[in-house]
């Protein structure tokens, strides 16, 4: 039974939106899925994984990154984000979010604070989301568990008029307890699903 809930708290995590450069070792490239390409690193002094997922896109970069940016465009996430409150939003420059995730019982629900900050290159057409955890405005509540060790980043790169580069990197310190091992082998496909459902939900296919 405890194997039982340990497996369906990581599958819950793993389909949160979460993922950041670090100055870590090089990519391990791992496999490639419905058309994204996977890889992983570790960052020193930590068992825990970041992941990445690169993929062309059969959408403008301005199409794809207008979606991602777009903090009240939220239908396509987890439907697991019991609470979404926009603190600040200043579109193509920063956001600030208060955030509750559900977990199945007996786990107690997540709660994160989180800071995006949106950048466009004016030169390259490269655009970047960066997510960080913030103090937040509010005490720790007692019912959640707070994450507060995640990074997450979006990159889209314009390759012409109606293609783009898409790059989903992440990590994320569940605070669980559970092992390392179960955590990383359970998240790897995180960005395969979630560029994937990006995909769909613009394009289609």
């Amino acid at each position: 039974m405890k194997n039982k809930w340990n497996y369906l708290i990581i599958f819950w995590l793993s389909t949160m939106i979460f993922p950041f450069l670090t100055s870590a070792q090089n990519w391990k490239f791992i496999k490639e899925k419905h058309g994204v390409q996977l890889y992983s690193r570790h960052e020193a002094g930590k068992g825990l994984k970041y992941f990445k997922g690169v993929a062309e896109m059969p959408i403008s970069a301005e199409k794809v990154f207008a979606m991602l940016e777009n903090v009240h465009q939220t239908d396509w996430w987890t439907k697991d984000v019991t609470q979404l409150k926009v603190l600040h939003y200043e579109k193509d420059r920063l956001a600030q979010l208060y955030l509750v995730y559900r977990l199945p019982w007996p786990f107690k629900y997540r709660d994160l604070y989180v800071n995006i900050t949106a950048s466009i290159n004016p030169i390259t057409g490269e655009r970047r989301l960066t997510s960080v955890p913030f103090r937040g405005t509010s005490v720790e509540n007692r019912d959640y568990v707070r994450i507060k060790d995640f990074r997450e980043e979006y990159k889209v790169w314009p390759i012409d008029k109606n293609r783009s580069r898409l790059e989903l990197e992440f990590y994320i310190d569940p605070g669980t307890g559970l092992p390392d091992w179960l955590v990383n082998m359970v998240l790897a496909d995180s960005p395969i699903r979630i560029i994937k459902t990006i995909r769909e939900y613009l394009y289609g296919t």
